[in-house]
């Protein structure tokens, strides 16, 4: 039941964690799906189960990032739709992997807030809750997870 409510807009987080395409996404919610049954007797207050679920669906999909060993198809940028230069796009192409292997190497927690925040869009509130920090919290690991991602970036402007 809870899966059937909330399934397709745990499917939907988990592909902006991972990006569109090749069905991580729903593998990333089944294992969610599996886990939240075998741990639902952990649940105290029926009021956070939705964010108790969404915690562990963005978990299963950063672990599936993690794992991913991202590369660059040259022949399928030179065959993209993509108006611009061939250059460009792979520059493009390039900084995505560069942020995804700066992002993959933050800590969890810092992890974990920065792509809630800023792939899922999730409010401080959100992310205090579903961490179980304060929002003050959430704010000072953002900040630091943000300048760390810039720093590591600083080479891209």
């Amino acid at each position: 039941m809870l899966i059937r409510r909330y399934g397709p807009h745990m499917r939907a987080y988990a592909a902006r964690i991972l990006g569109h395409g090749d069905g991580e996404a729903d593998d990333a919610v089944q294992e969610a799906a599996l886990q939240a049954w075998q741990r639902i007797d952990r649940v105290d207050d029926p009021d956070r189960v939705r964010n108790w679920l969404f915690r562990i669906a963005a978990n299963k999909a950063l672990d599936r990032l993690r794992r991913r060993h991202p590369h660059l198809d040259l022949e399928a940028v030179a065959e993209s739709s993509d108006d611009r230069p061939v250059d460009e796009v792979v520059a493009t192409r390039l900084q995505v992997q560069e942020l995804a292997r700066i992002v993959q190497a933050l800590p969890d927690a810092p992890r974990a807030v920065w792509v809630m925040r800023e792939i899922g869009g999730a409010s401080y509130a959100e992310i205090a809750e579903a961490t179980g920090m304060s929002q003050a919290t959430v704010r000072g690991v953002l900040a630091r997870a943000r300048r760390r991602v810039l720093e590591q970036m600083e080479g891209w402007r």
